[in-house]
């Protein structure tokens, strides 16, 4: 994959993230903020709990900052992987919501 090609796709999953926390809000009735600052997203929950998704465009990865941990994640051409072997983006950050909110949600990236 090319650097348009990556900063298209990962564009592409921020959009997609900060619009499906604003569904989240008004599915859920939810306490969510969410601030994007160029390539990155930040999203609060409750006031408290801080998540951060960013591009890192020189390595073509997107990286995830959440309570449980810091992720750096790779596409294979299907989807978003874990660098170090952990769930795809995905399903990490189905995991991590969910944990944030109480809810069971289901991130689509």
């Amino acid at each position: 994959m090319n650097e348009t090609e990556f900063l298209a796709r990962s564009e592409a999953i921020l959009d997609d993230l900060e619009s499906q926390s604003d569904d989240w809000i008004s599915l859920y009735d939810l306490d969510i903020e969410a601030n994007r600052s160029g390539n990155v997203l930040t999203l609060v929950f409750d006031d408290a709990i801080h998540v951060v998704i960013n591009s890192q465009t020189p390595m073509q990865e997107m990286w995830v900052a959440a309570p449980s941990g810091g992720f750096h994640y790779r596409f294979d051409g299907q989807r978003w992987n874990d660098t170090r072997g952990g769930p795809h983006m995905a399903e990490a950050l189905s995991q991590i919501v969910s944990e944030a909110t109480g809810q069971p949600i289901k991130v689509v990236i």
